[in-house]
């Protein structure tokens, strides 16, 4: 798998507060490959967030389901930088019917 294809991959997970995938929120800082494997850090909207496991749980199975049994996944959650809306995606804006204006 390449990164791209991880990425399209937790395009499935969607944060269940709000219906948008973790991708176009901007929660996903990165995704690196590793010798053995991938490491994914990735965020919440907030350290309080009520559905962090959940997304996190839909995170593991989304990327166990798409790489080849034995491939090591790090799932790595950080708060820096901390998320903010200006990090989401123009369709996440669109979805939420966010504007700059």
């Amino acid at each position: 798998m390449t990164q791209e294809q991880i990425r399209t991959a937790l395009l499935q997970v969607i944060d269940p507060e709000i219906g948008v995938n973790i991708v176009d929120l901007g929660l996903v800082y990165d995704v690196e490959s590793k010798s053995d494997g991938w490491r994914i850090a990735l965020t919440m909207t907030s350290p309080a967030c009520p559905m962090g496991q959940s997304i996190l749980d839909d995170v593991h199975a989304v990327i166990d389901a798409s790489l080849a049994i034995g491939t090591s996944v790090d799932i790595d959650l950080v708060w820096e930088p901390p998320w903010e809306p200006a990090m989401m995606s123009d369709a996440a804006r669109e979805a939420l019917g966010w504007s700059d204006d």
